[in-house]
């Protein structure tokens, strides 16, 4: 059968694309070639601060990053095991909180056996891992810094987000410290592939140049407020193309304060795998609109199995191509339209906490029904 399938939680894309993670190896510079490619990027700000980006100031980048420049850092890793990526890195961080908290990349820390956190003035720290979550690539890290005047970022709000505003990063590409990048808000709401089987939603696409050594820095508004931690870019040869990506700082705020509480943060999760309604397939199911998600498969002892939904169980073969004639096609949760997986994925990553009730509506053999799922803690894959 020809068809993308997309998990709940997880992507596997249509087309050939190569996400590099963008962290420096202190081995001769290189770039580990998972399906990945992660950069910097993270948002920080202290505990409840909150910045509304409705109040814009548009700073000069000058005053952003003279502004900013203290409270990011590199961080220098030494992992236990050398064959993983090499034998040590260098990634980016930002200071999250005035206890010493700092954010950055998963990746970044991952199978660390030594991390060393250097702020601009030349003063290094040790640090520990105090929380991770390999799902949105977002770890938090602490040094002691009872010497050390600490300069947390203010956390901004990136649901405001708008395609064409101007955008800055701050890291350390290639090892090269406390460099500053600029350029744009490409779109938003990019879904972001993972080893894991599961994507990173509501992801942030940017211009602005991301390379090897960036992962785990800020990704900075006019306002010089954190709306993303860098995290990826999108290149068929490891090198920085135009297009880059952003773990977006709704998503920090939501994650962080209980990966310092409790160390891991357990995602929602559906059980369902399928991949959205197509022209092609409108047309052979009879559809009045292109628009939807349709359930392939449905997980078994899932919370979508337990509320009943259903998956593809016929299929007819069309000019070389099969189409599932039945299946769940889900057109609105809680209210609000899907388009696309999307839809789904950015809805749960915002709202959604595990226990919650969600209401769907479904489209099932030409009749529209409402049903009622409890989200349930994610599987790993």
């Amino acid at each position: 059968m020809n068809k993308t399938i997309t998990s709940i939680g997880g992507i596997a894309g249509a087309g050939i694309i190569i996400f590099i993670i963008l962290f420096s190896f202190q081995d001769g510079i290189e770039i580990s070639t998972p399906e990945l490619i992660v950069s910097n990027g993270h948002d920080t700000t202290k505990i409840g601060e909150e910045v509304s980006s409705y109040q814009k100031n548009n700073y000069s980048l000058t005053e952003i990053f003279e502004s900013s420049e203290s409270g990011v850092v590199r961080v220098n890793v030494e992992r236990n095991d050398p064959t993983q990526f090499s034998t040590g890195g260098v990634g980016s961080g930002f200071v999250y909180d005035d206890t010493g908290n700092i954010i950055t990349n998963d990746h970044v820390v991952y199978d660390a056996k030594k991390i060393t956190v250097t702020f601009v003035d030349g003063e290094a720290f040790l640090a520990e891992i105090i929380g991770s979550d390999p799902y949105t690539d977002i770890a938090v890290i602490k040094i002691n810094s009872t010497n050390t005047l600490l300069n947390p970022l203010p956390i901004g709000n990136s649901n405001n987000l708008r395609v064409g505003e101007q955008v800055a990063t701050i890291g350390n590409p290639f090892g090269l410290s406390g460099s500053m990048t600029s350029g744009i808000v490409s779109q938003i709401g990019r879904l972001l592939p993972q080893q894991s089987g599961y994507s990173i939603p509501d992801v942030i696409q940017t211009d602005a140049a991301i390379n090897p050594g960036n992962s785990g820095g800020p990704l900075l508004n006019m306002d010089g407020d954190v709306i993303g931690i860098n995290t990826a870019i999108q290149s068929a040869t490891g090198e920085f193309a135009g297009i880059g990506f952003a773990v977006p700082s709704a998503t920090v705020k939501k994650i962080v304060p209980v990966l310092i509480e409790t160390g891991e943060f357990k995602h929602p999760w559906i059980g369902i795998q399928g991949h959205d309604v197509d022209p092609e397939l409108a047309k052979v199911r009879e559809l009045n609109s292109s628009k939807g998600f349709l359930i392939m498969t449905v997980i078994e002892d899932s919370p979508a199995d337990i509320a009943g939904l259903l998956g593809v169980t016929e299929t007819v073969e069309i000019d070389e191509r099969e189409y599932p004639l039945d299946g769940d096609i889900i057109i609105s949760v809680d209210g609000i339209e899907v388009r696309k997986i999307s839809d789904i994925l950015v809805h749960l990553q915002r709202n959604k906490v595990i226990g919650d009730y969600m209401e769907l509506e479904i489209l099932r053999d030409g009749q529209i029904l409402d049903i009622t799922i409890i989200l349930e803690e994610r599987r790993d894959n």
